[in-house]
């Protein structure tokens, strides 16, 4: 690992409070580094994600973008997605293109994304690359029921929904439901290595407030036991939402709260259209700001 100071900060996703959202490590000079070497700090960093910004490959993209949990390397991830987006505009590393859009390259190809507010109130999203729903088998469904200690198809079957993470996404009977889930994390990092999936994320219905739905994430085979608020989850869901028929033809904008349980106020932004494609946003702010010397 070459000996230099590169530029780090750590951006909260999804709040415009420090401590409320889900932090992501953005290293900004991440060039000379290997797979290895990147591994390495993001087990040190131990934050649900750490991103390594490098130049893009193509004329089409603004930066390329490596995403790493503690133990593996994403192809795609959300809220790691606008925190690098929001710690390059910041830097002063990208210039918007016209329509205020930023393109990001990843393993997954060229994600966009768009600035929706300007200034200390700037918003933050993307569009949700293609995804793919992936039916489960019912042994698998009955397992999973196990794990969490209750039913997770009395509303909706379960399915695999492929983001460039692959999500096991489970509708609860409402958000109290989601809200007291106690999974055995052990049996469920199991069942995430046997069925290949990163994890799961399951949903419900909330009656009150300024929020639709409420949601919680889980992801103990990446060594991440609940991560706080989680972009590529919300994405899931709303695709395992417009896939299942419980969003209008038309399609809908809602907010959904996620981070109650680990002491976060995540609100994440969702909006799908009438084609079924999902855009996903919120607010970032920095919180940590400096330089790792490696």
């Amino acid at each position: 690992m070459p000996d230099m100071k590169r530029s780090y900060k750590v951006v909260d996703v999804f709040t415009d409070q420090p401590l409320r959202g889900n932090p992501v490590a953005v290293l900004l000079d991440a060039e000379g580094l290997d797979t290895e070497e990147m591994q390495a700090i993001a087990r040190w960093t131990n934050l649900s994600e750490t991103t390594f910004v490098l130049p893009p490959t193509t004329n089409e993209a603004d930066y390329r973008l490596r995403i790493f949990t503690p133990r593996s390397e994403l192809p795609f991830a959300g809220h790691p997605t606008l925190g690098s987006a929001h710690a390059v505009l910041d830097a002063g590393r990208v210039s918007l293109r016209p329509g205020d859009r930023l393109i990001q390259q990843c393993s997954v190809g060229l994600v966009e994304l768009t600035v929706e507010a300007r200034g200390e109130d700037r918003q933050l999203a993307f569009l949700l690359p293609d995804s793919r729903i992936e039916e489960m088998d019912l042994a698998d469904i009955a397992e999973l029921d196990l794990i969490v200690g209750c039913s997770t198809g009395t509303k909706t079957t379960p399915a695999i929904l492929n983001v460039g993470p692959r999500w096991i996404i489970a509708q609860m009977g409402d958000a109290n439901s989601v809200i007291g889930l106690q999974p055995d994390f052990a049996k469920l990092a199991e069942l995430e290595r046997r069925l290949g999936v990163t994890g799961l994320t399951v949903f419900g219905a909330r009656q009150d407030g300024d929020t639709a739905i409420e949601v919680r994430t889980f992801a103990p085979s990446c060594g991440v036991e609940e991560d706080p608020v989680c972009g590529s989850g919300n994405a899931s869901v709303a695709a395992f939402q417009w896939e299942r028929g419980l969003l209008p033809v038309d399609g809908k904008d809602y907010v959904a709260a996620q981070g109650r349980c680990v002491g976060r106020a995540g609100r994440v932004n969702v909006s799908v259209d009438g084609r079924g494609r999902v855009k996903i946003g919120g607010s970032c702010v920095t919180c940590v700001e400096g330089s790792l010397d490696l």
